[in-house]
């Protein structure tokens, strides 16, 4: 696969999550079913450090293959991190969050990988 492929980014954002021992791990195939973007790659971490290390490892791991995200939005603090690769969305929540904003049950239909 080549590294701009949406399969490949997600995939590598998904190991490099899992590496970082990221909680709840889900990767979702949106394709055919979202219009914004083809797949979810979604994370739990334990603290705001530890979002904030998920965020940088994926990043700085995904640089050096020459993925640049498009944006990176929200901060520890906010407790929920977006890293947007456009077809390829991370979030990375504080367990509260996550459970807040439900994205698993928004999108319950689509097609989980992982």
């Amino acid at each position: 696969m080549k590294n701009n492929d949406a399969e490949y980014i997600a995939k590598r954002c998904y190991e490099l999550a899992e590496a970082k021992k990221a909680e709840d791990l889900v990767w979702l195939d949106l394709r055919g079913e979202s219009s914004v973007c083809d797949f979810f790659v979604i994370g739990s971490g334990l603290s705001e450090p530890h979002l904030k290390a998920l965020a940088d490892h994926i990043e700085t791991e995904l640089r050096k293959e020459r993925i640049h995200p498009k944006g990176v939005d929200g901060f520890p603090s906010s407790q929920w991190i977006i890293l947007d690769y456009v077809d390829v969305l991370v979030h990375i929540f504080l367990k509260e969050k996550r459970k807040f904003y439900g994205l698993e049950q928004l999108w319950g239909t689509t097609k989980r990988i992982k």
